[in-house]
């Protein structure tokens, strides 16, 4: 099987952990802020009981431009590029290291073990930025007197709903990248094989690998999306809906079945990822794709054995 050039082996694993995290942290900037305008405008629809529709977002979206300026649109961008970057960095770093542990390149044939990859790669990511992930959340829908900066969310939670608030909505999350995250990495990776199967001397270009990014999001936001909806509406709670605040996750994704339904509440909002989704996850992985290559071939790298 030909390797992708992205996969080089005369590397050190310390060269590739390093190379891999700041490529990862770079693709997931780029890719949140292409999208950062949608991202609000879905979150709002997620955490309230309105019926989405695309006029009603882009309503949502011109409102806050004209009553708040062309900034407010990134309300929660600094949360979301501080959680992001790590997230990113963590979350490509530790697939590239779950697969070699599972040696995914040796067992090829065994394509079960990308899905494995990308799962634990996702679940290592989502464990550790968690709290910046609800911190995001609580500022995507607040104005800036609830909240003036990330600081104010971390500090005004832990005082009013205390540590373990942090964490408010984790379990649904780490439940939910599991299928996201696997199908992913899982989709990505096998495009990619098939691809260099189907015509080995020529390099896959960064188109290619957009459409392919666009693709595994698609199907890996599409399954797990239900997750999704669930995780915010337990982080906001207690600036949204106070009163269901003591409400865990099984009893929140009851209720919004009950009140809205299974497709207008646990979907509410899909098609806008059906829109912005691909256009991030095939952003980031053309990005970091890119980036790999180009800082692993670079001569400080090569020339260099640390």
């Amino acid at each position: 099987m030909n390797k992708d050039k992205n996969e080089t082996t005369s590397l050190s694993n310390t060269q590739k952990v390093l190379t891999s995290l700041v490529a990862g942290g770079c693709a997931g900037a780029a890719a949140k802020t292409t999208i950062a305008p949608f991202d609000r405008a879905k979150i709002n629809f997620q955490v309230r009981p309105d019926k989405f529709s695309y006029s009603l977002c882009f309503k949502f979206i011109r409102d806050t431009y004209r009553n708040e300026g062309f900034i407010s649109l990134y309300r929660g961008n600094s949360a979301n590029l501080a959680r992001v970057i790590p997230a990113a960095a963590i979350y490509f770093t530790a697939h590239e290291q779950w697969k070699r542990l599972l040696a995914t390149d040796k067992y090829d044939k065994t394509p079960g073990r990308r899905f494995i990859a990308g799962s634990l790669a996702g679940l290592t990511a989502s464990t550790i930025t968690y709290p910046l992930d609800l911190a995001r959340a609580r500022m995507a829908v607040t104005n800036k007197t609830v909240y003036t900066n990330l600081f104010s969310v971390f500090l005004t939670v832990v005082r009013t709903e205390g540590v373990v608030a942090l964490y408010r909505g984790a379990l649904a999350s780490m439940v939910g990248v599991l299928p996201y995250s696997g199908c992913v990495f899982f989709t990505y990776e096998s495009l990619k094989h098939i691809r260099l199967d189907y015509n080995s001397h020529r390099p896959i270009n960064k188109t290619e690998r957009m459409l392919y990014g666009a693709i595994s999001g698609l199907i890996g936001q599409t399954a797990s999306y239900p997750f999704d909806v669930v995780r915010r509406r337990l982080q906001t709670a207690a600036v949204i809906r106070p009163n269901e605040r003591s409400l865990g996750a099984m009893a929140t994704a009851r209720k919004i079945i009950r009140e809205e339904g299974i497709t207008a509440g646990l979907y509410k909002g899909v098609t806008m990822n059906w829109m912005k989704g691909p256009i991030s996850v095939g952003v980031s992985f053309m990005t970091y794709d890119t980036l790999i290559r180009l800082i692993r071939q670079s001569s400080f790298f090569t020339q260099n054995t640390w």
